[in-house]
């Protein structure tokens, strides 16, 4: 049975919500992130594109090459909520899919071509999402799932593109080797002091010879130029790890504000474990000082969820960490190497009334919201939170702001 892989992309996504909400920004130049001098562009409107603007750019220097344009710090729980949309009509139409992104779908319609035609059934899916959602949404339909992602780029803004079996090649040739996903920034300057740049040039090389001047990564780029490239669709993400930063609108040395703030982190996050009934095993803290140089320190833990073992590990790490007295422009907290589990009782250390609060507070925070309960030492960083559940197969939200 021939594969038909579908990949599905909710074109400038945020922009779009924004628009849905607001018809006034409708054609006009729209930039969706953080609002200050260090904010970052998370979104930007096809009208920006032509001024040099993208996403992952500084919003200071965005709204420097375009002062026309409208900025909005844009809502999270709104994206999430068309998203969820969306997800139920794909959910509804297709057998088997893979929820990319906030705003990225692929699914496996094999088989369909017999009984009704795959690239008839994808546009009608197209429609019904543009209809009942009132979102641009284009689409790819190949062989697999690297070729569908990259003809949903070409066929954008709102339109959708069929490649048949067979002409992978012949449609990739032409293009810059920079459509092919994992293609970044620096492996790009790679490739171009070799010479390349089109696809076309990685298809006439030698697998060898990209492997050896990319390693692993050369051998993956040279299937995916190819159109071999054929990776599992995924259903659902298993979190390995979760992160949380803060870069503040100043540069400090505030050491209440810095301990204050990574306390809230670590009883943040050590609260998701509790409420995916997950264990952590190791745990990390970042710190970027105001010369941009970054800092990692890690360190293994018996597994656990519980507040009084991973807060105390955050701030000794943190301690250890911070060393050069500078200013610092960033902090923030990973928890990694997870499990599925419940909190192992310590039979010398811990008791039952700390065991007790632990469920009263989760109680509370699951039943009012993550910020109605916190500890003291946590109370002046109010804005550290999630609101939404890591581990519910869903991938990041922050994944939408990937730059293309």
């Amino acid at each position: 049975m021939e594969k038909q892989i579908l990949h599905l992309d909710l074109d400038t996504f945020f922009v779009s919500c924004e628009r849905l909400i607001d018809s006034r920004l409708q054609n006009r130049p729209l930039l969706v992130g953080g609002t200050g001098d260090r904010g970052v562009v998370a979104a930007c409107s096809y009208e920006t594109r032509p001024f040099g603007v993208h996403s992952g750019m500084s919003m200071k220097v965005a709204r420097r090459l375009c002062p026309e344009a409208v900025v909005i710090r844009g809502n999270s729980s709104i994206y999430t909520k068309y998203s969820h949309l969306v997800t139920e009509i794909v959910k509804e139409k297709v057998p088997v899919f893979e929820k990319a992104s906030v705003d990225e779908f692929y699914a496996d319609l094999s088989g369909m071509d017999k009984f009704y035609g795959c690239y008839k059934y994808a546009s009608e899916m197209r429609q019904k999402i543009i209809k009942e959602c009132g979102l641009p949404i284009s689409f790819g339909l190949s062989a697999n799932k690297i070729v569908s992602k990259v003809a949903t780029g070409e066929a954008k803004p709102n339109n959708q593109l069929k490649i048949d079996s067979g002409f992978e090649k012949d449609f990739l040739a032409p293009l810059s080797i920079r459509k092919i996903p994992s293609v970044g920034e620096k492996t790009y300057q790679v490739l171009r002091n070799l010479g390349v740049d089109k696809v076309s040039v990685v298809q006439q090389m030698p697998l060898e010879m990209m492997v050896s001047a990319l390693g692993v990564n050369g051998r993956t780029i040279w299937k995916r130029a190819n159109g071999i490239d054929n990776p599992p669709l995924v259903p659902f993400h298993e979190r390995k790890s979760i992160s949380t930063e803060r870069t503040f609108n100043k540069d400090t040395i505030d050491m209440t504000k810095l301990r204050t703030t990574i306390f809230a982190m670590a009883e943040n996050l050590a609260f998701q474990l509790r409420r995916g009934n997950k264990l952590a095993g190791t745990i990390s803290v970042k710190i970027r000082y105001s010369d941009f140089n970054t800092y990692n320190k890690q360190v293994k833990i018996p597994y656990s969820s519980a507040d009084h073992v991973i807060i105390p590990k955050v701030l000794e790490l943190f301690e250890k960490l911070y060393e050069r007295r500078l200013l610092i422009r960033l902090v923030g907290v990973k928890i990694s190497d997870i499990v599925s589990g419940n909190y192992q009782i310590n039979m010398f250390d811990d008791t039952e009334e700390m065991l007790s609060l632990y469920n009263a507070m989760d109680t509370i925070r699951g039943r009012y919201g993550e910020l109605s309960i916190m500890r003291a030492s946590s109370m002046g960083a109010k804005t550290i939170g999630r609101f939404q559940n890591p581990f519910s197969g869903e991938p990041p939200i922050l994944l939408a702001h990937r730059k293309h």
